[in-house]
């Protein structure tokens, strides 16, 4: 590989609901960089546009040397204004995941146009990690989602529910007295406090739906005789349940990866 091409890179955003979640590759698949933006409100082109560039050269990066860039968006009025940003300030169109795309994956949804780009890049990632096994993948962002691939790479299908911080805020803005708290793993489940308790409730409330959705995919879906599926923890709060035992992995840049792969997989 040439000098000029080691240089270059492939920049990767992840467009939730709360946060832009952005990896830069070197072409060989090396993660060099990651930052975050609150992806709230309606950014314009520009300001994203801007923000990126400007925190590229503030982490020495030219952003000329961006080759390529690629999309997972769950915020759908998100894509036009980041699309437009990569154009005007990139000289790049971006692969966006979506419909129509290689993936490497079949999707055994009943509509595959309901899947959120970020679960089917998660799902690339544990099939590219963890070849030939059956794997689920656990999501700790503003919702909780689980991702079930079988070691043939057919999604599956999954779970959702409601994540810690948006139930935190459930508990703030439908209690009268209930405070907002750090969301954090708390050294007791019997809380002292009315914080302690809320974190409480909140970590193991989360972790114990976690389990109890985990073990139920297991039955369901895997044959019991065959190797016990691979469980990765991803997301935000992924961090916070390292220490628990019950995933084979955290790997918390697991969406990039799954979008790095994808954009490999659409060139030529």
């Amino acid at each position: 590989m040439s000098q000029e091409r080691r240089n270059e890179h492939i920049l990767c955003l992840d467009v939730g609901n709360t946060q832009v979640y952005a990896g830069l590759y070197t072409p060989r698949g090396e993660l060099t960089l990651r930052f975050r933006r609150t992806s709230g409100g309606q950014a314009s082109a520009d300001e994203y546009g801007v923000f990126l560039r400007g925190v590229l050269r503030e982490n020495g990066i030219d952003p000329e040397k961006v080759r390529g860039i690629a999309m997972a968006s769950v915020v759908p009025q998100g894509v036009y204004s980041l699309r437009r940003a990569c154009q005007k300030y990139f000289d790049v169109e971006p692969f966006i995941l979506q419909a129509g795309v290689k993936t490497g994956l079949q999707i055994a949804y009943r509509n595959p146009l309901e899947v959120g780009a970020d679960r089917i890049a998660n799902a690339i990632a544990l099939s590219r990690l963890y070849p030939g096994r059956n794997g689920i993948v656990a999501d700790f962002g503003t919702a909780t989602t689980l991702d079930v691939v079988s070691g043939d790479k057919r999604y599956l299908g999954g779970a959702i529910a409601p994540g810690l911080r948006v139930s935190m805020e459930v508990l703030e803005q439908k209690t009268a007295r209930l405070p907002s708290v750090e969301i954090l793993r708390p050294d007791a489940v019997c809380g002292k406090s009315t914080v302690e308790s809320i974190q409480a409730g909140l970590y193991y409330g989360q972790l114990g739906m976690v389990r109890e959705l985990v073990e139920r995919i297991r039955g369901e879906v895997f044959d019991p005789t065959a190797e016990p599926p691979i469980i990765l923890a991803t997301g935000g709060f992924s961090h916070l349940f390292a220490g628990e035992g019950f995933f084979d992995a955290i790997e918390p840049d697991l969406v990039l990866a799954g979008l790095f792969a994808a954009w490999q997989l659409n060139q030529g």
